[in-house]
């Protein structure tokens, strides 16, 4: 059985690095999980920063995204939330999700407001995206791979190449694993 992993609103707003880790879900070898107010943090931001972008697409990608992967939403996590504490409030919404839905990883870029004292007590990590990869890749090499290309072959508007996908993630700050996907 698949581990189980919370993805936080950082790691979901890069558009193809949201894509890879989809899709790594998918693909059976992790469990995601998020929360509807993770995501309104993702879309709340991609709006604010992108008014470019169409809301009534957005919206549809948030609905494609909870209908992507099997039970991905985590409800009835706001109890716990009185009881924790981190050193940014505002992350306490994704700890007390990770609890909930017994994950034993949440997938950051900000490592650092989720402290191992904290997290240690409820036996999970907080892990850069990166590293998660990295980690993906020494468990299966060939289906990050695979993935990679999936969504290099799913890009039209521009097309993308695998090597394409690669540089946008190195963009992302998915420099490790890069490196790994390239050799």
């Amino acid at each position: 059985m698949a581990f189980v992993v919370i993805y936080d609103a950082n790691v979901l707003y890069p558009s193809v690095l949201r894509d890879v880790l989809i899709r790594l879900a998918q693909s059976g070898l992790v469990r995601a999980r998020w929360t509807d107010r993770i995501l309104d943090e993702v879309f709340r931001n991609l709006l604010a920063n992108r008014p470019d972008l169409d809301p009534g697409k957005l919206a549809r990608t948030r609905e494609l995204m909870n209908a992507s992967v099997r039970d991905v939403l985590v409800e009835g996590y706001e109890a716990l939330m009185n009881a924790l504490t981190l050193p940014d409030p505002d992350d306490v919404h994704v700890l007390a999700a990770a609890i909930r839905s017994h994950a034993q990883v949440i997938v950051t870029t900000n490592v650092r407001d989720f402290p191992e004292f904290e997290l240690g007590r409820w036996d999970i990590e907080a892990k850069h995206p990166d590293d998660f990869l990295v980690d993906q890749f020494h468990l299966d090499g060939i289906a990050l791979h695979v993935i990679v290309q999936q969504v290099a072959d799913s890009t039209a508007h521009p097309p993308m190449t695998f090597s394409d996908v690669l540089d946008n993630l190195e963009r992302s700050g998915i420099t490790q694993a890069s490196a790994l996907l390239r050799r």
